[in-house]
């Protein structure tokens, strides 16, 4: 897999007039208290936080297959998978959902093909292997998984992309769900590889409706394999071609009709004047703080998008314009991961894009006015460059009130083994400590086992899975176990966890604003479907609090209506549930464990 880099379209492109520009970025709402940034402690040398790989004592013991482990004749076998953590149950504790692949070729005795997994929480840190009741198990080229509660009933239900036919599963809210994508108009006839997806309520109508990516229009019969005269060579070695070279798919929008079923507004909405893009992830969130929801693409090999919401069912490619479609330089790059947080705490959203080898991941600083500035290597995130980077995610892994940045790596040609190129097939995790004045801190060698072993890793998730009060991370490994990194000492400082119920608007209240107070530092963060690469997050919005015993404000943003509810003088180390127009409607949950 090659990527050539090309110059930027011209420093023409990023000069706006005020009017175009207001046009684009007038925020039509405000929160009501501005921000007062303060620094986070310096890093202690040894982090009194570690993460600690506990999958096979969980349960998880199901390995991934996807492609041969040695070698990789086509980019499919190389592309990998996804994973989510989500509340099928909604019992609250997050259950595991893994993806899986298969082998090009491979006749499979009976009941041996590999299949995707469901994996019940049972509270006590394991977990119980549920996929046969569940009806979940599928085997093929699944690639990209998202949750929402499309028909509104109260239980989410399950995207799944795949290179084939992408399913919908919906939840019956009894361990079992049905796959509905006939039904609902979701069934595609060709043959498309589907790649990261999102929910998102674009029109702000309360139903879910539904952005996916396509990443390649792969025919493996007329396409050159590792080994074939006409192969692709990476650094002098021999390997599988893609994507340059190979024909880039579109991306689709499906509008929810509010009865079960989808319209393909793809054309209508604008979404298809980008073209052709080779799209990997997809993440909705409000970027410009216009109360509507946009759409960042990570795009492998070509420039990125963001769409734009126009408030009226279509949506502008404004990427370029913005300033997050290339490199700081105005370099293509091969996005794969994204994660959105607002890291600084000044009440906009930035973007982490990850990337493939010989290159740095991004940050995107939103600037608040319609722009973001690539700060990578002014943040301190821009000195790694040797990995293959995929699933990333914002995590405050200390609880301080500060987003932390833990990222995945794996590369993709197990050829270059025995190579002296200076990259490995299987990499460790990367980890950057917020230090809460706009700057990040490579801690990775001080963070645990969990993140110094070596995997070709894809996907990640975040969440807590234990209750506890701390982030942990779920990965995905290529023709590995899965990692389960617990979070060990993330929870001796304080924090808050929220679970929203939308009522007026979507159920899984995707899209969802809140913003949490303590002092004179105020973070805010929006519930949201899809992220990473090709993943799924927890729904729940974790907050840390540091020494904070007490949240002095949490403000809700419902997405349908933009009504505020308001909370104050909450206690810390609870889990809350919040209903739209009800206020708590549960009992606050207490830490279900002592601090680790």
């Amino acid at each position: 897999m090659t990527f050539p880099r090309r110059t930027f379209l011209g420093s023409s492109l990023m000069v706006l007039g005020s009017t175009l520009l207001d046009a684009l970025t007038k925020p039509t709402w405000k929160w009501k208290r501005s921000v007062i940034l303060q620094s986070a402690p310096a890093a202690p040398s040894t982090s009194p936080v570690q993460f600690v790989d506990v999958a096979h004592e969980a349960g998880l013991n199901i390995p991934n297959v996807w492609g041969a482990a040695d070698h990789k004749r086509y980019i499919i076998e190389a592309k990998g998978s996804g994973i989510a953590f989500f509340d099928y149950d909604h019992d609250g504790w997050l259950d595991i959902y893994l993806t899986n692949g298969t082998r090009l070729g491979e006749n499979w005795p009976d009941g041996q093909a590999p299949t995707s997994h469901l994996y019940k929480n049972n509270r006590d840190g394991t977990f119980t292997d549920v996929t046969e009741k569940s009806g979940l198990a599928r085997t093929g080229w699944q690639t990209g998984v998202c949750i929402g509660d499309y028909d509104n009933d109260g239980w989410d239900d399950l995207f799944c992309c795949f290179w084939g036919h992408n399913i919908l599963f919906h939840n019956n809210g009894d361990g079992t769900f049905t796959d509905v994508t006939g039904k609902s108009g979701l069934r595609d006839e060709r043959v498309r590889w589907g790649a990261g997806c999102t929910f998102l309520d674009y029109d702000r109508d309360g139903h879910l409706d539904l952005f996916v990516c396509n990443y390649i229009q792969l025919d493996p019969a007329k396409t050159p394999s590792a080994g074939d005269p006409a192969a692709c060579q990476w650094k002098g070695i021999p390997v599988m071609c893609g994507p340059r070279g190979l024909t880039g798919d579109t991306n689709v929008l499906y509008h929810n009709n509010g009865d079960g079923t989808f319209t393909d507004v793809s054309q209508k909405s604008g979404i298809l004047k980008a073209g052709p893009r080779y799209s990997i992830t997809a993440v909705s969130c409000d970027f410009d703080n216009d109360g509507w929801p946009d759409i960042y693409v990570a795009v492998d090999s070509e420039p990125s998008i963001l769409f734009r919401n126009n408030h009226d069912g279509t949506f502008t490619d404004v990427a370029v314009m913005a300033g997050c479609a290339y490199s700081e330089n105005g370099h293509e790059q091969a996005g794969m991961g994204v994660a959105v947080a607002d890291y600084d705490c000044d009440g906009w959203f930035d973007i982490f894009k990850t990337n493939f080898a010989d290159d740095t991941c991004n940050l995107y600083h939103n600037n608040g006015d319609g722009t973001f500035s690539d700060v990578t290597f002014a943040s301190g995130v821009g000195i790694n460059n040797q990995y293959v980077a995929w699933g990333c995610g914002f995590v405050d892994y200390d609880n301080d009130g500060w987003q932390d940045i833990l990222q995945v790596n794996g590369h993709v040609y197990p050829e270059i083994g025995g190579h002296e190129i200076g990259q490995t097939y299987k990499n460790p995790r990367l980890v950057y400590r917020n230090m809460g004045n706009g700057q990040f801190k490579d801690v990775s060698s001080a963070m645990g086992p969990g993140i110094n072993e070596h995997f070709s890793s894809r996907g990640a998730a975040f969440g807590d899975y234990d209750n506890d009060g701390d982030i942990d991370a779920l990965v995905l490994n290529m023709n590995d176990l899965p990692s389960l990194l617990r979070n060990d000492g993330g929870n001796k400082q304080n924090w808050i966890k929220i679970k929203l119920i939308g009522t007026k608007c979507n159920r899984t209240a995707i899209g969802a604003r809140v913003r949490v107070v303590t002092g004179n530092h105020a973070q805010m963060d929006e519930v949201r479907s899809g992220s990473s690469v090709m993943s799924q997050g927890d729904l729940r919005l974790h907050f840390g609090l540091g020494k904070a015993p007490t949240v002095d404000l949490i403000e809700v943003k419902w997405p349908t209506t933009l009504k505020l509810e308001r909370f104050t003088q909450v206690k810390a180390n609870r889990i809350l549930t919040i209903r739209e127009g009800s206020g708590l409607v549960e009992p606050e949950t207490s830490q279900t464990k002592p601090a680790k």
